[in-house]
């Protein structure tokens, strides 16, 4: 349906946590709002993600009892973020981080609890936390939604159960002791019994987690609000009023027509991750076409701004997020990435190079890994890298989409996404290395795997890295010998998560002219606004940590704006 009036008061071009924040600010306000989204769903990439928040001494890591400051954040990034790039955003991050999140579990369905064991990416370094800075969604019940459930992006099938089952973090430990204990036992029992029940009148399970959670938290916030949103639409231009943004001209079927916003307008398309062009221009060669962002994130945002004059922040350490992937063909014929985000530290897998040998500490941050892969790419884009394990870890971990305890993993085999061998000599024929050399390689592993020790690269070294692993194999939850036949290789490519090449803004969201200037009228928040961290990954969650403070700042200094009254508008392209 088109949007019901020719006037709003804001309008928000994009439906993911940072679009849908701004929205939730302004309608709390009064204001009237209209967000425009360009696919059938809500929620972007955020829908698909881990839900992880990082906001430095938030209130709810003090109230269980977990000390953190500005302080201590602002030497913490010192030294993951040295780079002079951005500093007053981040500065402003810091500040306003703990007020956007109070605001919205004060003003909204948003409700976050601090991950009391997620560390920093780098917890060796002076001014990092253990834990809580990192808060991720509580569970939703879908129902809520009502209708409008239709609408919420669904998660990736490959991080469901039994065909669209969500599980809850602290229900995973359960689900590995089936069998082992009658508590864990009879809880997976309830959760199947449930899902069962839910998927009677749903096509997929109702009870929401992770980055689903927060997407549709933070829609059921919009729609209460009586936020108008308009899908299937694609904006082609933005409107002026002078040097000011006054709105959009949409195309929404056939049909093309201008839409005025009185106060401003929110870019939140989600960056460029899908836009082969951009990519090229700023990616290494070596990162190639790989992303597990979402198929929407075409740098609609990027092509509007520079329309009316805004200017890019490339000044980036990495153009992105970075994190291992593996690439996989659904039963519907569909392709698609799975992130290794958590797979490659559990012990009893490594990571090799096209030579056969190790590269990388598996247990790091994804980031890392994959600057590790582009290091050994040598500006190649098809250079293969795999993971490689036996049965006891496929078994134990799975390995990718393929799920723990899966007995019919030959279906993998048989596709050619999963290669097997009987022994070392024959695996490493099939995957184009010397022999001699990965033999040699898993000899060195293994040697000090045996006694938990991992003398190359140090893995486990780190309570992050800890955290990754399996806590209860010991010595070292991430390191164990790799030695029961058959054995399997699986390729990775280097992905990235999101963009971090971005638009120019200030503290107020504002997106930035070359000269400084803020363009009137105009805002950005998510990955449309250049990364805070200049590409850099100091902790799990700062995507959306910002995205959630950006957009509640783009949000507040709307709401708190002048009204301009609409005149005649031209469009930025002329």
């Amino acid at each position: 349906m088109m949007p019901a009036d020719e006037t709003y008061d804001v309008i928000v071009i994009g439906a993911g946590a940072g679009g849908m924040t701004a929205a939730a600010v302004t309608a709390a306000q009064g204001l009237r709002v209209l967000v425009i989204e360009k696919t059938a769903f809500v929620g972007g990439t955020a829908a698909w993600s881990g839900g992880m928040v990082w906001i430095p001494a938030n209130a709810r890591m003090k109230e269980a009892g977990l000390s953190d400051s500005v302080a201590d954040a602002v030497q913490y990034l010192s030294g993951t973020v040295p780079e002079p790039a951005n500093a007053g955003l981040r500065a402003a991050f810091l500040a306003r981080g703990p007020e956007a999140i109070a605001w919205l579990e004060a003003n909204t369905e948003v409700r976050l609890q601090p991950v009391r064991s997620c560390p920093d990416c780098y917890p060796e370094r002076l001014g990092a936390t253990a834990g809580g800075r990192v808060l991720a969604p509580v569970g939703f019940d879908g129902r809520r939604l009502g209708e409008a459930f239709a609408r919420l992006r669904p998660p990736l099938p490959e991080f469901t159960l039994f065909g669209g089952m969500m599980v809850d973090p602290r229900d995973v430990a359960h689900l590995r002791s089936v069998g082992k204990s009658l508590r864990s036992t009879l809880r997976a029992a309830r959760l199947v019994s449930r899902y069962a029940l839910q998927r009677l009148r749903s096509p997929r399970g109702t009870s929401l987690y992770l980055g689903n959670a927060l997407a549709a938290r933070l829609y059921a916030s919009l729609l209460a609000r009586q936020v108008e949103f308009l899908f299937d639409a694609d904006v082609e231009d933005l409107s002026m009023q002078g040097d000011r943004v006054g709105g959009v001209v949409i195309r929404h079927g056939s049909r093309d027509r201008p839409i005025a916003a009185r106060r401003g307008v929110v870019l939140a398309t989600g960056g460029f991750s899908h836009d082969n062009v951009l990519r090229k221009r700023f990616f290494p060669a070596a990162a190639g076409l790989v992303s597990s962002a979402n198929q929407s994130s075409t740098g609609d945002g990027l092509r509007l701004a520079a329309t009316a004059g805004a200017a890019l922040n490339t000044d980036a350490t990495s153009p992105a997020c970075w994190v291992p992937a593996s690439l996989i063909r659904r039963a519907d014929g569909s392709r698609g990435v799975f992130p290794h985000t958590a797979d490659c530290a559990k012990p009893g897998v490594i990571a090799i190079n096209p030579e056969g040998r190790r590269f990388v500490n598996e247990a790091a941050s994804h980031h890392e890994f994959v600057l590790a892969m582009l290091r050994e790419s040598k500006g190649k884009p098809d250079r293969p890298f795999y993971l490689l394990c036996d049965r006891r870890f496929l078994w134990a971990y799975g390995l990718g989409r393929i799920k723990p305890f899966t007995r019919n993993y030959r279906r993998y085999v048989a596709s050619g996404e999963l290669i097997e061998a009987p022994d070392i000599a024959q695996l490493a024929t099939k995957i184009g290395a010397k022999p001699s050399a990965l033999t040699a390689t898993l000899a060195s592993y293994n040697e000090g795997a045996k006694e938990g020790r991992d003398g190359e690269f140090g893995r486990g070294s780190t309570i992050y890295q800890r955290h990754l692993g399996d806590i209860g194999h010991k010595p070292n939850p991430c390191v164990a010998p790799i030695e029961r036949a058959p054995f399997f290789a699986l390729r990775i490519y280097p992905a990235d998560l999101s963009t971090a090449i971005g638009l120019k803004v200030d503290a107020q969201a504002r997106v930035l002219r070359e000269d400084g200037t803020p363009i009137a009228g105009l805002y950005a928040c998510g990955n449309d606004m250049g990364s805070i961290m200049n590409g850099n990954y100091p902790a799990p969650g700062i995507a959306l940590g910002p995205a959630l403070t950006f957009g509640y700042i783009a949000g507040r200094h709307l709401a708190e704006g002048g009204v301009v009254a609409p005149v005649s508008c031209v469009s930025a392209s002329g």
